[in-house]
């Protein structure tokens, strides 16, 4: 009997928990349909203060919780939770941390102003994501980071964790949406950003002169990209057009666009195997 395939989603959002952007659906609706069309699936996303976890039924895993995460050469816990998924026979796992991800608000205050500590906040996510898989034990197939807070990912992946055998056969696919904050991202990012020895030119990628770019840098280190925002900057397009990879223009999630993925999926799981 052929093994199933593993795929790992990990999203900034997701329904029914958060509702922000077109992200939270597709994020809802991409792990059940592929699930259904005989994969298997595990989903990483925040545990921000606005998830009532009462009403949707978190609660902590044990024997994924007790590490300790770096950001900024302070050590953050790292507390693992799961709740199953509404209609659906799929667990959402979520990483959480007081300092983090306490707070009422996802990105922004009262106000409306951007949190200072959203990039730290991005970092912890995204080094918590890759130890989590790893304690997991759990090989993927393929990576689908979705939205800004994922961006670090391919890149942490294909370089910090190069030798982890967990990894050595998993191809990185990467959503890139039109709605990230790095504007307000502080001008130590990268130094911040460069966990297990990565060296500084490692995030090259990431800025461009004083400007933080993260779909820029998450493009070079994916393996296939989809636009999930109909109009995205310009600088996006034209790195998408120098890199030979495969690309999935946008599209509207509405009926049969998540063939449309499960086929790219499938096209990048083929090239794997040749």
């Amino acid at each position: 009997m052929m093994e199933k395939k593993k795929i790992l989603i990990v999203s900034q959002e997701m329904e029914p928990y958060t509702n922000l952007s077109i992200i939270s659906k597709i994020a809802r609706q991409l792990p059940q349909f592929v699930q259904e069309k005989g994969m298997e699936i595990r989903v990483l996303m925040p545990r921000f203060g606005t998830i009532n976890e009462r009403r949707h039924r978190l609660h902590e895993v044990v024997r994924l919780s007790g590490m300790n995460i770096i950001v900024d050469d302070d050590d953050y816990p790292l507390i693992i939770k799961v709740a199953s998924l509404p209609g659906a026979r799929m667990q959402v796992y979520f990483l959480d941390n007081d300092e983090f991800f306490k707070r009422k608000q996802v990105f922004e205050d009262l106000d409306d102003k951007p949190f200072e500590d959203n990039a730290d906040r991005m970092i912890f996510f995204c080094k918590g994501v890759v130890e989590t898989v790893r304690k997991f034990g759990w090989p993927p197939d393929i990576i689908h980071c979705h939205g800004w807070m994922t961006s670090l990912i391919p890149l942490y992946i294909k370089e910090a964790y190069k030798n982890e055998p967990l990894f050595e056969n998993s191809k990185l696919v990467y959503s890139a949406y039109d709605n990230s904050l790095e504007s307000t991202f502080g001008g130590n990012f990268i130094e911040k950003a460069s966990i297990n020895n990565l060296e500084p030119e490692d995030l090259a990628a990431y800025t461009d002169g004083d400007k933080i770019t993260l779909n820029h840098g998450a493009i070079k280190s994916s393996d296939g990209i989809i636009l999930g925002s109909e109009a995205m900057a310009e600088p996006v397009m034209d790195i998408i057009a120098k890199d030979d990879k495969p690309v999935l223009e946008f599209m509207e999630p509405e009926e049969g666009y998540l063939n449309t993925y499960l086929e790219f999926y499938n096209n990048l799981l083929a090239e794997a195997e040749v």
